[in-house]
């Protein structure tokens, strides 16, 4: 378990104790004693340390089955002079490699050029690398010594990322970094940026958070249309559920089997009968009085023939009384 980073090879006392016999990659890839591991070396810049150099060490340092993987990286003085300035100094890089969980041990200041003293020095057994030629100090290529020796191993290289294309993608998108540092909190002097382009970052960046605002406008509009017009279709729904309950309520009580008819049939059967009852038995008792005969009240007057005179009216009433007498 890997509890610190690697340590730099100039203050650790970390040697390799055993005789320093020459191995073949043969005799390597078979295994060599616990105590005798295969001493592999890779060097480089790595600025801006990424994955393709992580996976580059991995497989330098997976090549044998017990090897121990030295990483030399070159300072500044000679990096800018072979090959241009660098992002993160010297310091930056050591500590990156040193928290690898690949490399055993850093080597600082390494080397331009691999010298036979520099090998012995460090017991070095083989060097990874890349098997592309690398031209570079005069040389077509600097590994060409390393591998006449059957020193060299190769190891592949990951396509579509490199320090190069990194800072490529920083430059196409300058714009952009430098606005965002400018929003953080850096300055103009910091980020070395002129007056006038530092008002058109800011009025750029305050558009973008106008737009922004806008967006999330829209958004929270929708999102509100989408609730109007689903509680829409849930009333619709219930609506729909509640006219249907309705009709069917409806039908039965008005409908043409419906309660409403039976009832009202009920209420005008019995209507009939109050009209028009059934007539009384033959053995009901009948009055004294003949039915052809229906006396006139003593009140009503014949209008066939009124009185002339008030003899007759006088007689007429004598003639009722008598008649009344004779009923008694």
């Amino acid at each position: 378990t890997l509890t610190a980073p690697a340590p730099f090879a100039d203050e650790t006392s970390c040697q390799c104790q055993a005789p320093h016999e020459k191995l073949t990659i043969a005799q390597a890839r078979l295994g060599t004693p616990a105590d005798r591991p295969v001493r592999v070396y890779a060097d480089g810049i790595f600025d801006l340390f990424h994955s393709g150099h992580a996976r580059a060490l991995m497989q330098a340092k997976t090549l044998f089955p017990n090897s121990y993987l030295l990483v030399g990286v070159c300072s500044d003085d000679l990096t800018h002079k072979f090959k241009g300035f660098t992002v993160m100094n010297e310091t930056e890089r050591y500590e990156a490699l040193r928290h690898c969980r690949y490399v055993d041990e850093v080597i600082r200041d390494a080397p331009w050029t691999l010298t036979p003293e520099f090998l012995e020095k460090h017991k070095i057994d083989f060097v990874a690398h890349d098997d592309i030629p690398y031209s570079s100090a005069g040389s077509d290529d600097v590994y060409k010594h390393i591998k006449e020796a059957g020193m060299f191993v190769p190891t592949q290289r990951t396509e579509g990322i490199s320090t190069s294309d990194i800072i490529t993608r920083i430059v196409r998108d300058y714009d952009v970094y430098a606005r965002r540092n400018l929003q953080r909190g850096y300055t103009a002097k910091q980020l070395n940026v002129s007056f006038i382009n530092e008002k058109k970052y800011r009025f750029q960046n305050q558009v973008d958070k106008m737009k922004e605002k806008v967006k999330n406008v829209e958004e929270k509009s929708k999102e509100f249309v989408y609730k109007v017009e689903e509680k829409s279709h849930d009333l619709i729904q219930k609506w729909e559920e509640k006219s249907r309950e309705f009709i069917g309520n409806f039908l039965e009580l008005f409908g043409p089997d419906g309660a409403w008819k039976q009832m009202f049939q009920e209420r005008s059967g019995r209507m009939l009968q109050a009209f028009s009852p059934r007539q009384s038995p033959n053995s009901s008792p009948t009055r004294g009085r003949s039915p052809s005969r229906s006396p006139s009240p003593p009140w009503v007057f014949s209008k066939a023939s009124p009185p002339s005179s008030p003899k007759a009216a006088s007689a007429s009433l004598s003639s009722m009384s008598e008649g009344d007498e004779d009923e008694k």
